[in-house]
C-alpha cells in the first residue's frame, strides 16, 4: 500500500481533484458540504492519505488519529451512509492513477483499509455524539483590535465546553460557511464560559481576514469540539518553560492561567517572541501578570529590530527590558532548561529551532510539549 501510495502521490495536485470531480459528479448532493474554494480542502486530503498510508503498519499510533478525525467530521454533518460513496471514489482515483501496476491484489488491499479506517471512524463518532454536539454556536461579546492584523475575541458559547489549557477548536464564521479554522483558547476555563481567542491575520486566509477586520460585537460564529495534546503535564513536579511566538501565546497564556490557580505554583519562565516591538501585542497584560505573581518571570524578544533603538518608549511606559536576537536563541542564553518542562507554541520554524536547542541543552524531548500555526490558522 504505501509504494502504491506513493506512486498516486507523485501526481501532485490533480489526484485530489480527480477525487472530488469523481465523488462530485457521482454523488451532486455532497458538494453543498464543502467549502466553495477547494484549494485548501484538497490539501488536506493529501495530508491526511499521507498519515493514514504512513501508519498504516502501527494501528496503536493510527487508531487514535482516525478517532479524532471521525469525531471532527460530525461538524461537517458526515453521516455513515456517505463513507461508502467516498469510499468508491477513492479507489477510482487510486485505480486511475496506478495504472498498469493496480491490480486485484492491490484493490483488495485498498478495499479492506479503507473498510478499516471507515468502521474506527464511524464508531468514534457515534460515540462522542452521545455526549457531545456537533458544534457549540458562539456569540462575540468583545473585540480588541491589539494592531492592524491582530485581534483578541471574547466568545459566549451558547452551552458549556469542556476543554484543558492549551487545547484549540476549529472556528467557522457564517460568510466563510465550511471553512474551519483552529484557534487555542487564551485562558482557562471560567466560571462565566466565555473563551478568549487571539487571531492573526494570514494573507490570503479565507477566515483570519474576517475574524481580524470584520468581526464585530455580536456576530456569531461557530466552534467545535477541543482537540490537542499542547497541555499541562499534572503529575510533574519541575518548574515550567513556556515559549511563545506571536499568537502562538495563545495556548500558553491558558496554561499560564491553570498555573495561577494551584495553591503552589511552580517557577514558570514566559518567553514571548515576535518580529518587531509592535508585534508582542499581549505585553501590557503580560507585565501586569508578572508584576502580580512573583513566581513569574516573563522576557519578551523582537527578532527584526537591533538593540537600543527605538525602545525608549516601551520602556518608559513600565514594560520592562526587550531582548533582541532569535526567539530560540534568547531562549538559550536564558537556560540551561534541563530541570524544566518546555511548552512551545508559534511559527513552524521558530518552534523547530527552539526544539533543537533545548534539546541541545539537555531537556529530554519527552518533556517537550509543542504545537505549530501555519495552516491551521487561515
Amino acid at each position: 500500500m504505501k509504494d502504491s501510495f506513493a506512486q498516486v502521490a507523485g501526481e501532485g495536485d490533480s489526484v485530489a481533484l480527480f477525487f472530488y470531480s469523481d465523488l462530485f459528479v457521482r454523488n451532486p448532493h455532497l458538494r453543498d458540504m464543502f467549502p466553495i474554494g477547494m484549494s485548501g480542502q484538497r490539501d488536506k486530503l493529501l495530508r491526511a492519505l499521507g498519515h493514514i498510508v504512513s501508519q498504516v503498519d502501527d494501528l496503536p499510533t493510527l487508531v487514535p488519529f482516525l478517532q479524532q478525525l471521525g469525531r471532527d467530521h460530525r461538524r461537517f454533518g458526515i453521516l455513515a451512509e456517505h463513507y461508502p460513496n467516498v469510499g468508491a471514489s477513492l479507489l477510482a482515483t487510486l485505480r486511475h492513477f496506478s495504472g498498469p501496476s493496480w491490480d486485484e491484489e492491490i484493490e483488495g488491499d485498498w478495499n479492506a483499509a479503507y473498510s478499516l479506517v471507515a468502521k474506527v471512524m464511524l464508531e468514534a463518532a457515534d460515540e462522542n455524539a452521545l455526549s457531545t454536539p456537533a458544534w457549540w454556536n458562539g456569540h462575540v461579546v468583545a473585540v480588541e483590535r491589539r494592531r492592524f492584523d491582530i485581534c483578541v475575541l471574547r466568545v459566549q458559547p451558547d452551552r458549556p465546553l469542556p476543554y484543558q489549557p492549551g487545547q484549540s477548536v476549529a472556528l467557522e464564521v457564517p460568510s466563510r460557511l465550511r471553512h474551519w479554522r483552529y484557534y487555542s483558547m487564551a485562558n482557562a476555563p471560567r466560571h462565566d464560559q466565555t473563551v478568549d481567542f487571539h487571531v492573526r491575520l494570514v494573507d490570503g486566509g479565507p477566515v483570519s481576514p474576517v475574524l481580524v477586520r470584520g468581526t464585530e460585537t455580536g456576530d456569531r460564529v461557530r466552534m467545535g469540539s477541543p482537540i490537542g495534546t499542547l497541555t499541562l503535564d499534572q503529575e510533574s513536579g519541575r518548574n515550567v518553560l513556556l515559549v511563545a511566538g506571536s499568537t502562538g501565546l495563545a495556548p500558553l497564556k491558558a496554561i499560564l492561567e491553570q498555573l495561577a490557580g494551584r495553591p503552589t505554583p511552580p517557577r514558570v519562565h514566559l518567553f514571548f517572541g515576535a518580529r518587531t516591538r509592535d508585534g508582542l501585542y499581549d505585553l501590557e497584560d503580560l507585565t501586569k501578570l508578572a508584576g502580580e505573581f512573583p513566581w513569574l518571570t516573563l522576557v519578551p524578544a523582537v527578532s527584526d529590530e537591533p538593540g537600543g533603538h527605538g525602545f525608549s518608549s516601551l520602556l518608559n511606559s513600565g514594560d520592562g527590558d526587550v531582548e533582541h536576537g532569535n526567539l530560540s536563541d534568547v531562549v538559550a542564553r536564558h537556560g540551561p532548561w534541563d530541570g524544566h518542562d518546555a511548552y512551545v507554541c508559534g511559527p513552524s520554524a521558530m518552534v523547530g529551532h527552539t526544539v533543537e536547542q533545548l534539546a541541545r541543552l539537555g531537556v529530554p524531548r519527552d518533556r517537550i510539549r509543542l504545537e505549530t500555526f501555519a495552516d491551521a490558522q487561515r
